[in-house]
């Protein structure tokens, strides 16, 4: 009796899917964070890299722009992250060949979500050199 109780277990497949399921779940709920939060990344580094483009744009104009029109429109074309990550811009002027310049770095530093892996934090760092208008 006992030997066809154990025949009959050992035939019986119902909770297979269950438990493969629970067992590979947090391995595709880790996948789908690691890919979302890879996408967030990048779609916040293409409206830093925006901004930055912008910034560089407007200090190359005639007349020639303050530091304060050149940060608001930096500030104004950043999309894609949020406002606890909002980024840092430095200014700094510079003179070359008797041209006068500004070096626009922006630092970076980018949150990441995942479920039970933990994520090493990132910088990034831009800098764009802009000419600026001469007399």
């Amino acid at each position: 009796m006992i030997l066809a109780i154990a025949r009959r277990l050992r035939r019986d497949r119902r909770g297979a899917t269950l438990a493969e399921f629970s067992l590979t779940l947090p391995l595709w709920l880790t996948l789908i964070f690691a890919v979302l939060n890879l996408g967030r990344f990048y779609w916040a580094r293409s409206g830093l890299q925006n901004g930055l483009g912008e910034a560089a744009r407007t200090a190359t104009l005639w007349p020639a722009r303050d530091d304060a029109t050149i940060q608001a429109s930096f500030n104004n074309r950043l999309f894609g992250m949020t406002a606890s990550e909002a980024p840092t811009m430095t200014i700094t002027p510079g003179a070359a060949n008797g041209r006068a310049f500004v070096d626009l770095t922006v630092t970076y530093d980018p949150e990441f979500f995942l479920l039970f892996v933990p994520v090493q934090p990132v910088t990034l760092t831009y800098t764009r050199r802009a000419w600026r208008p001469g007399a």
